[in-house]
C-alpha cells in the first residue's frame, strides 16, 4: 500500500506539466539553443531562438521549478547541465523530450475519447493532429539508428541477401522513414510501402525524392485487402500490427505474401498479454495510455478488433501461429527495452 497518496498525486501533477513543458521545449528548439551549457538571460535565450521573451521566461519557470533547467539568481542567468542536454536536444544519446510530444497529442482527443467511454466506437486517425509527425520523430529515435546495424541482422544472412537484391514490402509504413533508409542502404533490392493514410503517403513519397532513391514504390493500401498476391523474400511491420482493425487478417494477408523461404519481421511493444506481468513495466502506464488514446480506438473506429498496444507476447505469438507462421523467434535489443522483435517463417 502506498504510504502517502496525496504525495504522490502531487508528484503526478508536477510532472505531468512538466511533460507538456518539455514537449514545448522541443518543438520551439530552446533545448537545442541551450544545449552548449552556457549561461544565459531569459533575453539572451529568446533572442538566440528567436522567439517571443515572455513566453521563453514563463516557459523557463516551469523548467527550472521542474529541476529540468538550473537558474542562478544572483545574475538572473539559466542553464541547462551537459547530461541532461544529451537526453533533451537533437542529436543527443537519447531526445526524451521529443517523446513528450505524446502527450499534448493524444490530449487533443480527450473529448471524443470520454465520449467513445459512454457510447463505445472509436477515434479516427483524422482527429489525431501531428500524429504522423510525432511517430515519425519517435521512429527516428528507436528504429532508424538500429535498423541497418542492429535489427536487420537480428535475422541470419538478411543483411547480405539486401545487398545482393531481394523484394521487401514494410506494412503500415508511416511516413517511410524506415523503407527509405533501407532503399538509401540497400540500392540493389526493391522497397514497397503500404499505408492507408493519404498524409503519410505522400510524406514518405516526399522524402524518397529529396534522398534521391530509386527503388521506392509506396501506395495507399489498406492491408487488411492486399491488392494482389504479390510475394517478397522480406515483409517489415513497425510498431504497426496491434492499431490494425483486423489484425488476424492482416497477418493472414502478410503470411500469403511472403516467399516461402522468406522472413516476416515484425517489432512491437515488448509486454505480456497478462495484466499482472506488466505491473513492473518502466513505462506500463505511458504504454496503457497510448493504447487508450489511440492504438484502440483507431481499430474500433473502423469496427476493428481494438486489440490494442498491450496485446502482449503471448498473444502476438498465438495469432502468428494461427496466421500461418510455424516458425517464430522473439528477440529483443540492449538500445530498445521497450519492444519485443519478431522473426516469423
Amino acid at each position: 500500500m502506498m504510504e502517502n497518496f496525496e504525495e504522490y498525486m502531487l508528484d503526478v501533477m508536477n510532472k505531468a506539466a512538466t511533460a507538456l513543458m518539455l514537449s514545448v521545449g522541443h518543438r520551439t528548439k530552446l533545448f537545442d539553443s541551450m544545449n552548449d551549457g552556457t549561461s544565459m538571460t531569459s533575453h539572451q535565450i529568446a533572442d538566440k531562438s528567436r522567439l517571443n521573451e515572455r513566453y521563453v521566461r514563463e516557459w523557463l519557470g516551469a523548467m527550472v521549478t521542474g529541476k529540468i533547467i538550473d537558474y542562478d539568481p544572483a545574475n538572473k542567468t539559466y542553464s541547462l547541465s551537459e547530461n541532461k542536454a544529451k537526453l533533451l536536444s537533437r542529436g543527443g544519446d537519447y531526445n526524451f523530450a521529443s517523446s513528450m510530444q505524446w502527450i499534448p497529442s493524444l490530449a487533443v482527443v480527450e473529448d471524443e475519447i470520454v465520449n467513445c467511454f459512454e457510447k463505445g466506437g472509436g477515434v479516427p486517425y483524422e482527429s489525431f493532429h501531428r500524429f504522423h509527425t510525432v511517430m515519425a520523430d519517435e521512429s527516428s529515435q528507436t528504429v532508424l539508428p538500429a535498423l541497418v546495424n542492429s535489427i536487420l541482422p537480428l535475422v541470419p544472412n538478411l543483411v547480405e541477401k539486401l545487398k545482393n537484391g531481394i523484394k521487401v514490402l514494410d506494412v503500415g509504413c508511416g511516413s517511410g522513414g524506415a523503407l527509405n533508409l533501407m532503399a538509401q542502404s540497400f540500392p540493389n533490392s526493391q522497397f514497397t510501402g503500404y499505408d492507408f493514410s493519404q498524409e503519410a503517403i505522400q510524406n514518405a513519397k516526399r522524402e524518397s525524392e529529396n534522398v534521391g532513391n530509386k527503388n521506392t514504390l509506396f501506395e495507399v493500401q489498406d492491408v487488411e485487402h492486399f491488392p494482389e498476391k504479390e510475394k517478397f523474400d522480406l515483409v517489415t511491420a513497425f510498431d504497426a500490427i496491434h492499431d490494425q482493425a483486423a489484425p488476424a487478417k492482416v497477418l493472414e494477408n502478410i503470411r500469403a505474401t511472403v516467399k516461402d523461404n522468406g522472413i516476416f519481421l515484425m517489432q512491437d511493444i515488448g509486454s505480456s498479454s497478462q495484466l499482472e506481468n506488466n505491473k513492473s513495466h518502466p513505462l506500463g502506464p505511458f504504454l496503457y495510455t497510448i493504447s487508450c488514446l489511440h492504438c484502440m480506438t483507431v481499430s474500433l473506429a473502423l469496427d476493428g478488433h481494438g486489440l490494442g498496444a498491450m496485446w502482449g507476447k503471448e498473444k502476438a505469438i498465438q495469432m502468428l501461429k494461427e496466421a500461418g507462421f510455424s516458425d517464430i523467434e522473439v528477440k529483443q535489443l540492449p538500445h530498445d527495452p521497450i519492444n519485443y522483435y519478431y522473426i516469423a517463417k
